[in-house]
């Protein structure tokens, strides 16, 4: 029989990761305008000095993504609305993973 807490822990921790991935891309990396709006508003702001790596660097913006992303299920106790979201940004993460690879071939 399986331990449903343990699968539970699995689960969260699994979904935690790809919406963190998620997250982490979609600040570093694409180019959905507000979020390149957002990247020149924070270069503007911290004159491309060190502060900028934060949205420029996915070593850099991933932790923080992950503190929020845990710290909200922690405290939230797993809500419904924080498997919502993050279990959104999952599916989104993994789907476009699978198009990319299918369209390379």
């Amino acid at each position: 029989m399986i331990d449903v807490d343990w699968l539970l822990v699995v689960s969260a921790v699994l979904v935690a990761a790809l919406s963190t991935a998620r997250l982490t891309r979609l600040l570093t990396l694409d180019t959905y305008p507000p979020v390149a709006w957002l990247r020149a508003k924070w270069a503007a702001i911290t004159n491309d000095g060190p502060w900028y790596d934060l949205v420029e660097c996915p070593y850099c913006a991933a932790p923080w993504f992950a503190l929020v992303v845990g710290g909200w299920g922690v405290l939230s106790d797993l809500h419904w609305t924080w498997w919502a979201f993050n279990g959104w940004l999952a599916l989104a993460y993994i789907a476009a993973i699978i198009v990319v690879r299918e369209s390379s071939d």
